[in-house]
């Protein structure tokens, strides 16, 4: 069995032997990127080497890279413990070229380590390219030898990997490794592909393009390469594992944390170790790398880590802190590969088992301290603010909460003080913060809401509302006036725009300030209640206090309106349909459209979605009143509401209801009742029509429905109308018989197909022996088959070599204006002539490159179909040579 270590020795020494400097990990903390909270990949550390903005004495590296994901865009700390591949910490093992070698030495690498060093058996791997990359593919053919059923071309960006809206890019190569039929899944780029069957190891990013603002592509003066490889769940596969949690490094913490607790490591608490398990890595390496637990940022994130684990540890009966107790396996497992741990050990330790004792007796500490502060005063005396403040920020307790502890002794509390700490902290975290994963929330935001304070939402009740201008920002800065053409964005005290959030898009419309005029193109939210109004002044000058009329597009926010109550009454219809695991897991709620993901572990079935839409349309054509409510969370939950994927709840929320139903006892007599902040229709009938035009898979247990309403599903069905129609005219029968016709003449075409096949075979084999060449002492049939399909040229080729009229057998043909060539070497031949030489001769006579295959038969192609006589010449030529 390959330990984990072993793998990362043998990763890293097969680069080192390859020209490669090994790099240390860097920090988990970034240092060259504020946009990141933690590194989550192994270019991290190399991305200004990327972009240009530094060189390194070397062109090529290669790392095993601690990364984290817990906060953010990437964050898998949910997930963490209930499935084979979710982690909070992970390695990533990687090779990069900056500007030195490209794709061909990057594939000839990883397919020698994966296959000689690891030994990983070919037949097992497949790889995936980016639809575009014909290079790619082709390589692949070259060097690992592997067919065309296993080069999958993906035309997403699944397969194109880009740093951000700008800067380097690339297309993507990733490998995968077959698990078996005994998994279920299908391969990449397959409607079934989410199963577990085909596992990505190893992705190969080929950084070739520079993105420009623009949108425009051009080409890198120095393509580079960046790759990446999980370690853990590669230990898997090479320790014969589907779950990365069977593997040797986590497995040594699991049988640790079962001694300790005396539960079974496989048994009812399997989850629970595993969550244990994984975060003790993330935290020990995160306070290694000097992250300590917090209230905020980095260390807040780092101290939910802990404790969902400690939690965990609770839940498992553990009498004392465990996670500290556990560390030791740790070490023993990975302080040789990162000697941090060994450092730090003494701080780790101490770390863990200080925020456990902590977690276990939270409560009854902050009442202790605030015994012991209250000691400390005089008769009388009030309890000073950052005391309070202290309370509420480590210990839970709000200041109200203080408050009516004390009320009791007439003591009060210091309120200016509070907010006093209150603000300090507020700048802390403004001068501290360094990302929340995908970009750092730009200081100007928190001053400006410091200033002007919340905007007040109007929109549920109107579409026009007046306001004043309290802030303008343009280019990154506060100004207090804009002229005439300057994209500007405005915040109002009050705004009747809803501003993006919960998959529902911002409103457009625009802002009058008398004459002057902006117009707005989207409305975001900043901080929660900020709302930003983004467009240009179109016409006049504004300014700072300006009253204003500020009005929503009223069709843009109709079609949005409609889209998102479609939304409620799907989700319903769903799990009616399907069962009640089916929950929310996004949305995206524009005016064109709505997408809607939910949790479904395999593609649904053309009958259920047929009967979800007719249950939607039945609903919208009972026009019931859609009614809302403002409710605690707790009093909402407990009449039936659903609480909405990805939805932050405050003390109140608002509770949308839909349709009736009067045997939904559990829903108050409501088909529909969830938590929503979003605006809505006023009555069901209004959404007018609803068509389902997608469905498909978004990851692993999740599908992603696409629909229509209203004008835009009145469009899709015109346009159905219209193709049947035209479908209809053109096979002569009325839109009944249309199945019937068409499966007729399918068959009539297969039929002429078959003919055909057979009688250029027999064109093909069955010439004139004057058709058939001696050159070098070989009977050689060379032909131009005109435009035979590619497809059917090894079969003719070998039909005539089989015939024995010929030893060897080249065809051209010109399908579609392309030229493709086979060759093909009888036994007769073998060792005279090479299959492969003779293709690639014919190749660049039609502007092809290169061509592949075995010496007994090779294929190629080029764009010039009207050279297959130049072909044929250069293949009698490179013959007789």
């Amino acid at each position: 069995m390959s330990s984990s270590n072993d793998i990362r020795a043998t990763f890293l020494g097969y680069f080192a032997r390859n020209g490669h400097t090994v790099v240390e990990s860097s920090p988990l903390v970034p240092r060259n990127d504020p946009t990141l909270m933690f590194a989550n990949s192994g270019m991290v550390q190399f991305k200004n080497v990327f972009t240009g903005q530094e060189r390194r004495p070397y062109s090529r590296a290669t790392t095993a890279q601690k990364c984290v994901r817990a906060g953010g865009k990437h964050n898998d700390l949910d997930n963490v413990g209930y499935t084979a591949r979710h982690h909070t910490f992970f390695e990533m093992l990687g090779n990069f070229s900056f500007g030195d070698y490209f794709k061909e030495q990057a594939i000839s690498h990883a397919w020698e380590l994966i296959t000689k060093d690891f030994a990983l058996p070919k037949d097992r791997l497949l790889v995936t390219v980016f639809s575009e990359d014909d290079d790619a593919a082709a390589l692949w053919r070259k060097i690992a030898g592997l067919p065309d059923e296993k080069i999958i071309r993906i035309a997403t960006s699944d397969n194109f990997w880009r740093m951000g809206d700008t800067g380097p890019c690339g297309p993507c190569s990733e490998i995968f490794f077959d698990h078996g039929p005994s998994i279920p899944g299908g391969p990449p780029g397959s409607p079934d592909e989410d199963g577990d069957r085909f596992i990505e190891i190893w992705n190969l990013v080929f950084m070739q393009y520079l993105e420009e603002p623009a949108g425009v592509r051009n080409p890198l003066p120095r393509p580079s390469i960046d790759t990446g490889m999980g370690l853990e769940r590669f230990a898997a596969i090479l320790q014969g594992k589907h779950d990365n949690y069977d593997t040797d490094t986590f497995r040594a913490i699991i049988t640790e944390s079962a001694n300790l607790t005396g539960q079974d490591p496989d048994g009812p608490f399997r989850a629970s170790h595993r969550v244990v398990a994984d975060h003790l890595r993330a935290g020990s390496f995160l306070v290694a790398d000097g992250v300590m637990p917090s209230n905020e940022g980095r260390g807040y994130v780092l101290r939910r880590i802990l404790r969902r684990a400690m939690r965990h540890a609770h839940m498992m009966g553990a009498q004392e802190p465990l996670l500290y107790r556990l560390f030791p396996a740790l070490e023993r497992q990975m302080a040789a590969a990162y000697p941090e741990l060994s450092r730090a050990a003494a701080l780790i330790t101490e770390t863990l088992q200080l925020e456990e004792t902590r977690f276990r007796t939270l409560l009854d500490r902050g009442l202790g301290l605030l015994e012991a502060e209250k000691a400390k005063l005089g008769e009388g005396e009030a309890l000073p603010g950052d005391v309070a403040f202290r309370l509420y920020d480590t210990y839970g307790f709000p200041l109200d909460l203080t408050q009516d502890a004390l009320r009791a002794e007439g003591r009060a509390v210091d309120v200016a003080g509070f907010e006093a700490a209150m603000t300090e902290q507020k700048k802390r975290a403004r001068a501290a913060w360094a990302g929340s994963g995908e970009a750092a929330t730009e200081t100007l935001w928190f001053d400006l809401k410091e200033k002007v304070g919340a905007t007040e939402f109007l929109g549920y009740s109107t579409e026009s509302a007046e306001g004043t201008i309290t802030a303008l920002v343009a280019d990154g800065a506060s100004i207090n006036s804009a002229a005439e053409r300057r994209e500007v964005a405005v915040v109002l005290n009050q705004t009747p725009f809803y501003g993006e959030s919960g998959g529902q898009q911002g409103d457009a419309g625009v802002i009058r300030a008398g004459d002057a005029v902006i117009r707005v193109r989207d409305t975001q939210k900043k901080l929660g209640d900020l709302f930003v109004h983004v467009g240009v002044v179109e016409k006049g000058d504004v300014e700072v206090g300006t009253a204003v009329v500020a009005e929503v597009d009223h069709t843009r926010r109709s079609a949005i309106r409609a889209h998102h109550s479609a939304t409620h009454l799907l989700h319903e219809a769903l799990r009616r349909r399907l069962g009640t695991h089916v929950a929310q897991k996004g949305s995206l709620v524009a005016p064109e459209r709505l997408r809607f993901d939910v949790s479904q572990p395999t593609p649904i079935a053309q009958s259920d979605l047929d009967a979800v839409e007719a249950e939607v349309n039945a609903r919208i054509r009972e026009n019931a009143e859609v009614t809302t409510r403002l409710m605690t969370p707790e009093a909402a939950v407990a009449e039936g509401a659903m609480a909405l994927f990805g939805e932050k709840y405050g003390e109140e929320v608002r509770v949308v209801a839909m349709g009736r139903d009067e045997d939904a006892t559990d829903r108050q007599g409501h088909y529909s009742i969830e938590l929503c902040g979003g605006t809505h229709v006023r009555r069901t009938g209004d959404i007018g029509l609803f068509r389902l035009v997608g469905e498909g898979a978004v990851s692993a247990g999740v599908r992603r429905i696409e629909a229509v309403t209203g004008e835009a599903a009145l469009a899709v069905a015109a346009e159905e109308a219209r193709l049947l129609r035209e479908a209809a005219a053109a096979l002569k029968a009325n839109p009944a018989e249309i199945p019937a016709r068409v499966a007729a003449l399918l068959e009539e075409r297969r039929k002429l197909e078959r003919e055909l096949a057979e009688t250029r075979k027999k064109l093909a084999t069955g010439g004139a022996a004057a058709e058939v060449e001696t050159l070098a002492g070989l009977r050689v049939a060379l032909r131009d088959v005109g435009e035979v399909p590619a497809r059917d040229l090894k079969g003719l080729a070998e039909a005539i070599l089989k015939s024995g009229t010929a030893d060897v057998a080249a065809l051209v043909s010109g399908e579609g204006g392309k030229a493709s060539i086979v060759v093909g070497v009888g036994e007769a031949a073998k060792g005279k002539a090479d299959a492969v030489a003779l293709v690639r001769a014919g190749a660049a006579a039609v502007g092809g490159k290169g061509g592949g295959g075995r010496p007994d038969m090779a294929q190629a192609g080029g764009p010039e179909a009207a050279k297959a006589a130049e072909a044929l010449a250069a293949i009698r030529e490179a013959l007789s040579a």
